[in-house]
């Protein structure tokens, strides 16, 4: 039973899943940061509040509070933001260029290759209709 959580443990899955949850962790905490540093404090000089998370209404002496929503959905945006123009447009760029030196490397197929594949073809196509 010990050696079977073992194998688990050390499938490359695994290693790679803490790997990832560690770096979004300590990725989480720079963007967050950054949201409440840097944007809140565009948002204090522009609307006056950099922070919402007092934000509500009183309604018969109860207070709904909404502004620590407003506080989530800010870094939400900001967050998603930042992992789109940070990670993703950057990846993006470069599985194309690895794409295109990749169909840049590969040569055309020869014309006698090209034959040969269309006579392979044609003979199963044949032994199919037997």
């Amino acid at each position: 039973m010990l050696k079977g959580f073992k194998d688990f443990l050390m499938r490359g899955n695994v290693v790679d899943l803490a790997v990832a949850v560690v770096i979004g962790t300590a990725f989480g905490a720079v963007v967050a940061a950054f949201a409440t540093d840097f944007v809140g404090g565009l948002i204090g000089a522009i609307g006056g509040t950099p922070d919402f998370g007092n934000a509500g209404v009183t309604i018969n002496d109860s207070k709904v509070v909404y502004g620590s929503t407003i506080n989530a959905l800010v870094n939400f945006v900001i967050v998603a933001a930042v992992v789109y123009f940070i990670v993703v447009v950057p990846m993006r760029k470069m599985m194309s260029l690895r794409k295109g030196a990749a169909d840049a490397d590969t040569p055309a197929p020869s014309d006698e290759a090209v034959l040969l594949t269309e006579i392979r073809d044609l003979l199963q196509e044949q032994r199919r209709s037997l």
